[in-house]
């Protein structure tokens, strides 16, 4: 059975979904995203063939599942928009807001609906994302396993059972990216101070974070022993590791995720409060 799905909002998160799930098959004429302009739609349904509309409740009408994909700071105003199509029609709701809780969102929308919430994050863009998913009481089996494969689509799912665990997966996965450019941003800049190209330093760096990902995921082996594996004794990477952990890199490491998910509370809580 294909489930009809429109997304409510167009941006690169919405398209990145969507364009997945069309190069893994899934038809173009199921789907339908909604946005204010039509020159923001316009270049969708030219590039994916999917429906477009800029009437959000004429998109959700008719949807079996709806992914809330606009900005958290619009989501109060665009739910209270929705409601009336949606408790018609109770289809389950996706949403990739950051910071509204499950209940917060079955609030505005009515109640009474299947929500799961989703955090993505930016290498879906590349079919490479990870994706944590928490779903509500009413969320159905079949519907589980349906989201599962349609975020599939951009990269890997992992199910969290407490909703809270969404802002460890923040702190982990959400905001990983960045941590990772951050250890190319350096690794390039040590490269430059030892007398290689820009250029060199940042195929280099690249490559190798991307190898060293690759093995990771292929290998019966942890991290720990396959960082052990290219440690010699006595030998060059033993002495840039020791130099890592005796510069606090752990340490560092845990704070800025600590704080990264006391940051993703603190903001769940403003905007509580602000609706």
């Amino acid at each position: 059975m294909t489930h009809k799905i429109t997304f409510i909002g167009a941006g690169n998160m919405a398209s990145a979904i969507f364009g997945g799930m069309i190069e893994g098959g899934y038809p173009a004429d199921a789907i339908t995203a909604t946005a204010p302009r039509d020159d923001t739609l316009a270049p969708l349904r030219e590039r994916y063939g999917i429906n477009v509309s800029s009437d959000n409740n004429a998109a959700a009408a008719e949807a079996d599942v709806v992914v809330l994909a606009v900005k958290p700071n619009r989501m109060t105003d665009v739910c209270i928009e929705l409601r009336d199509s949606i408790q018609a029609r109770q289809p389950l709701i996706v949403s990739v807001a950051a910071g509204l809780t499950a209940d917060t969102l079955d609030e505005w929308l009515g109640g009474g609906l299947p929500i799961i919430r989703c955090m993505p994050n930016t290498p879906s863009l590349v079919s490479a994302g990870a994706s944590g998913l928490y779903a509500n009481a009413r969320v159905s089996e079949d519907q589980r396993q349906l989201t599962t494969s349609l975020l599939e689509a951009v990269g890997l799912v992992e199910w969290v059972d407490d909703e809270a665990l969404l802002e460890a997966v923040t702190a982990i996965s959400g905001s990983g990216p960045a941590y990772f450019f951050l250890v190319f941003e350096a690794l390039i800049e040590a490269g430059e101070r030892l007398g290689l190209s820009k250029e060199s330093a940042r195929r280099l760096a690249l490559q190798t974070g991307l190898g060293a990902a690759k093995m990771a995921q292929q290998s019966e082996y942890d991290p720990a022993q396959l960082k052990r594996n290219v440690m010699s004794p006595g030998g060059t990477t033993e002495r840039a590791i020791e130099t890592l952990e005796d510069g606090g890199l752990r340490q560092l490491f845990d704070d800025a995720a600590q704080a990264c998910a006391a940051r993703a509370r603190a903001l769940s809580e403003e905007i509580g409060k602000k609706d």
